[in-house]
């Protein structure tokens, strides 16, 4: 990460950033991917109910949605293909012959969807909190925490991704695991049905799924409300925190450890 702090670093990743901007807007597919899916995702999900009978405010049942499809779909399933789409093309072999070094080339490659990922999650805040009437989050930070660290977790889960991920087209069958265990972890989290619904071994299970610690933290961050039902404040909030703080944590180091034990810069011979 210390390649990535200095003034020339920041250059030459900006460099790369839009680069990879140009791409993204002229391949359609991934726009639609990028800037519809996740809205669209969650206005169809809100259009026939889902998250009406928790007892979370609207708003926040709303930015957190969001901000798990935006993960999903923005960061991950985009890169997936991003990385996997340069690699066929011999496009990261020839960057690793110029100044870039290794962690400059994986992070120009995802900036332009990190940003608009973040970017949704702010946007959706911003109008959910006059729309739906949010209060004042009583731990705004633990917030921020799990929107960064989930773009962390899924840029790393991306770039491992995608050593079965043999060609664009088959990002569509090797990111599904991923998606679907995730979207499962969304459901059972308490955001979209109650949390007291949900069997106890089934909550066990689901803590561990990368999404969850995410969401747990946008949740408890947003409303002070823990995934027992309990509502806690600023104070408070932080030992609730612990939990999903750890297994995020546990899910950053997993995928930067598959990253350097299976990314690969050039097509398989």
């Amino acid at each position: 990460m210390t390649a990535l702090l200095t003034a020339g670093a920041a250059r030459r990743v900006r460099a790369l950033a839009t680069a990879e901007v140009r791409l993204l807007v002229r391949n359609r597919t991934a726009m639609f991917t990028a800037l519809a899916l996740p809205v669209l995702t969650v206005i169809l999900l809100s259009g026939i109910g889902f998250g009406e009978e928790t007892d979370l405010p609207l708003g926040a049942v709303v930015v957190t949605m969001l901000a798990g499809f935006a993960l999903l779909y923005v960061v991950y399933y985009n890169l997936v293909s991003a990385y996997v789409a340069r690699r066929e093309d011999l496009v990261l072999k020839r960057l690793r012959v110029g100044e870039l070094r290794d962690a400059e080339i994986l992070a120009g490659t995802a900036l332009p969807s990190v940003v608009v990922a973040v970017a949704q999650v702010v946007l959706t805040a911003v109008v959910a909190a006059p729309a739906f009437g949010m209060d004042v989050p009583p731990n705004a930070l633990l917030a921020v925490l799990g929107v960064v660290g989930g773009v962390v977790m899924f840029v790393l889960l991306a770039a491992a991704s995608t050593a079965f991920t043999r060609n664009v087209e088959m990002a569509q069958v090797s990111t599904l695991p991923v998606l679907l265990l995730c979207m499962g972890s969304l459901i059972f989290s308490g955001v979209v049905v109650p949390a007291d619904s949900v069997p106890d071994r089934v909550r066990d299970v689901a803590q561990f799924i990368p999404l969850t610690p995410i969401v747990d933290l946008i949740q408890l961050g947003l409303t002070g409300q823990t995934p027992d039902g309990d509502t806690v404040g600023f104070a408070a909030s932080w030992a609730e925190a612990a939990a999903p703080l750890a297994v995020m944590a546990a899910w950053i180091a997993i995928g930067a450890w598959a990253l350097r034990r299976w990314f690969r810069w050039e097509p398989r011979g």
